[in-house]
């Protein structure tokens, strides 16, 4: 067996906070630092270890915090840097360690700047950015074909200039020339500043684009994401982020990168152990395929064989040699119940896909709302989301010629903002989430039902369930550090792993399905001589080596 490097990065667990959609703390109807603060024991009662924040940063929010101002500034709506640094104290205080989202593929177009490079070519910052003459004068015509990663071109054009600016995402999220050395330093400025605030490590957002080919050439001909394959893992990737890692080797921190079309292959060529390791750990989306053609956007039926080989590819390719970076839900997802498992078996389902991750090897990633089993909501008209991906998504499919009650429909499956509604903390009025009349985005009707308070009043919740889980795996090492090996591989019902550690062997089993599914403990296991540790329904007898499965199921058991 390989021998495993020990590190708090690696037994740790993180909660992450999107702080718009959290707590509401001075009843203006947006999550802020003052709701964070007020929440901080119940993050801490959960058992996590640190929080990720995504993006507090300054940001006329176009794209909700991704879309950055300044860089060491809070963003007015959620508070003060003095409210910033009373959170980092106090989480710090009880034990939390805290994590910034990072994002320096692009700034806001209202970053100084970019305000600057747009007042001439010869302004120091112009080169901050890629700025290009087009093919034709007068804005005619791009200098190349690059399409967002949203929807509509790359480039967007300026008429004062007569030149375009790159931007990736939205127009309101010009690129960073990564190219240029004084970019570079001002990115390690930023990591210093925080760092030497107290935060304890980086999110980093699509850090795997910042690298772009030199000349910018021509990109294969697709409607979407046109040009990728000249800025996915470009030329000089590995040198600048090598470059940002001599600075956070300064500190006891650690890095997770995010990165669109992910294999374990590529992963390893950034987080493999031992000299020429540049980040920690690798945040993968191909786990979070399996209902899906690459993007929740292109919906596919339910493949368990899918989920289950992303899982035993990153599992047995990175173990021993790398660390993985577990989640099943965060702010750029929908609900997992309402993927993955099943809304008419909530609490059970819920249950089982916690099981099923986190007793994993990695790093779990529990999102806000996850916990409590918080599920997709479902709007009736596009114009009642506020995401600008989905506003442009929608618009691209009807400009395609779907109808809108089918483009509604994949909306709501497939949007962003169903992990963005406001965390229900109550059955009170806006799910206690803000005191104010309106929230800034609508609240889940089924508050009512599905809350913190709820939950707290409930041994066998959800948010229970996630406290028993996350305190075994603190106390079993084999649940941080044991290998992986997969059973019933050919199933398309049940996922079944083991785990190995110091002569200890652990068996989980989960159910996929609401349908009865017999299940035989797998040749070497004995049920009668392990110990049931987690479950989530009551086992009569637990010594039987086979049974009838119940509804998304989930047994663990411990052989010692």
């Amino acid at each position: 067996m390989a021998e495993i490097k020990k590190h708090w990065y690696k037994e740790m667990s993180v909660y992450q906070v999107w702080p718009r959609s959290f707590k509401d703390g001075n009843g203006d109807g947006v999550g802020d630092l003052k709701g964070i603060l007020e929440k901080l024991d119940y993050i801490k009662s959960l058992g996590v270890d640190a929080i990720w924040f995504s993006p507090l940063y300054k940001s006329p929010q176009h794209d909700y915090g991704y879309d950055i101002a300044d860089y060491k500034d809070i963003n007015p709506e959620y508070g003060t840097l003095e409210d910033f640094k009373a959170v980092l104290n106090a989480a710090h205080e009880k034990g939390l360690r805290v994590i910034m989202d990072l994002v320096i593929n692009h700034t806001s177009n209202e970053h100084k700047w970019f305000l600057e490079s747009m007042k001439g070519k010869d302004n120091p910052y112009h080169d901050y950015y890629f700025w290009r003459d087009g093919k034709q004068p007068g804005g005619k015509k791009a200098s190349n074909n690059w399409k967002s990663t949203f929807t509509g071109p790359a480039w967007e054009y300026n008429a004062a200039l007569d030149q375009w600016y790159l931007h990736l995402f939205t127009k309101e999220q010009p690129d960073l020339n990564m190219d240029n050395p004084k970019v570079r330093e001002e990115i390690k400025e930023i990591i210093r500043f925080w760092l030497d605030l107290g935060v304890d490590g980086f999110r980093e957002d699509v850090i795997t684009f910042i690298s772009k080919r030199e000349g910018l050439p021509t990109g294969f001909p697709i409607p979407v994401a046109c040009g990728m394959e000249h800025y996915k893992c470009g030329p000089h990737l590995d040198e600048y982020l090598a470059e940002f890692r001599k600075v956070t080797d300064d500190y006891d921190c650690m890095t997770v990168g995010e990165a669109p079309m992910m294999t374990p292959k590529l992963a390893l060529r950034f987080i493999r152990e031992g000299a020429g390791q540049v980040l920690n750990m690798m945040f993968n989306f191909q786990h979070m395929e399996a209902d899906c053609f690459m993007i929740s956007w292109i919906p596919m039926p339910f493949n368990l064989h899918k989920l289950k080989a992303a899982y035993d590819r990153w599992q047995r390719k990175l173990y021993g040699v790398a660390w993985n970076a577990n989640y099943i839900e965060n702010h750029d997802q929908p609900r997992v119940i309402s993927r993955y498992g099943s809304e008419k078996y909530r609490v059970e389902s819920g249950k089982m896909l916690a099981t099923m991750y986190i007793c994993q090897s990695g790093t779990p990633f529990i999102y806000q709302g996850q916990e409590i089993g918080m599920t997709n909501i479902r709007l009736d008209s596009v114009d009642d989301y506020v995401d600008i991906q989905t506003k442009d998504t929608y618009k691209l499919y009807r400009k395609l010629g779907l109808p809108h009650k089918a483009v509604m429909k994949i909306t709501n499956r497939a949007s962003r903002d169903n992990g963005r509604t406001p965390v229900q903390w109550s059955a009170e009025a806006n799910a206690g989430f803000t005191t104010a009349e309106t929230p800034w985005f609508a609240v889940n009707p089924n508050y009512k039902e599905i809350n913190v308070a709820a939950a707290e009043a409930d041994p066998d919740s959800i948010l229970n369930y996630y406290r028993r889980l996350l305190k075994f795996r603190k106390e079993n090492e084999i649940c941080i550090y044991g290998d992986f090996r997969q059973h019933y591989k050919r199933s398309g019902k049940l996922f079944v792993y083991e785990r190995n550690s110091q002569g200890q062997r652990m068996l989980v089993v989960n159910s996929f399905t609401e349908k009865p599914v017999y299940f035989e403990a797998p040749q070497g296991f004995d049920l009668s001589k392990g110990e049931l540790a987690l479950s989530n329904y009551p086992v009569a007898d637990q010594s039987i080596n086979s049974f009838m499965t119940k509804p998304y199921e989930t047994r663990v058991y411990l052989f010692k």
